[in-house]
């Protein structure tokens, strides 16, 4: 892995199974601040879940990459990849930012992300 890569994952849970280097949220308030921090910079990779525990989901942090493309600002994204276990959160995000023009990828059951100390 090129460690100049640009990864974030936002995930209540889980993190890479591999140990790759990553910016990590935990909620969808600690992510929006995080695409705060790279709003003019590249992303390499995006990761994003659905539901983040409790009553907080992943869509603040897509109504922000929403209005980015709205103001025809989009971030600077080379993939979004959705890992959501929820597959109808899931296809309802790729959906959204397919509009906007994101390039999003749908990778449920990802074997990259998985909880640390197994399943929850």
């Amino acid at each position: 892995m090129d460690a100049r890569r640009t990864i974030v994952l936002i995930d209540d849970l889980r993190s890479f199974a591999d140990g790759r280097s990553a910016e990590v949220a935990r909620t969808s308030a600690a992510g929006v601040d995080l695409l705060d921090r790279y709003r003019y910079r590249r992303l390499d990779e995006l990761w994003l879940d659905h539901d983040l525990g409790g009553d907080d989901t992943i869509w603040p942090v897509v109504e922000v990459l929403e209005r980015a493309a709205f103001d025809k600002r989009p971030f600077d994204v080379g993939v979004i990849n959705v890992h959501s276990a929820n597959p109808g959160g899931a296809a309802k995000i790729a959906q959204v930012l397919r509009h906007w023009g994101y390039p999003v990828r749908v990778a449920s059951g990802a074997t990259d992300v998985g909880y640390l100390d197994g399943p929850a």
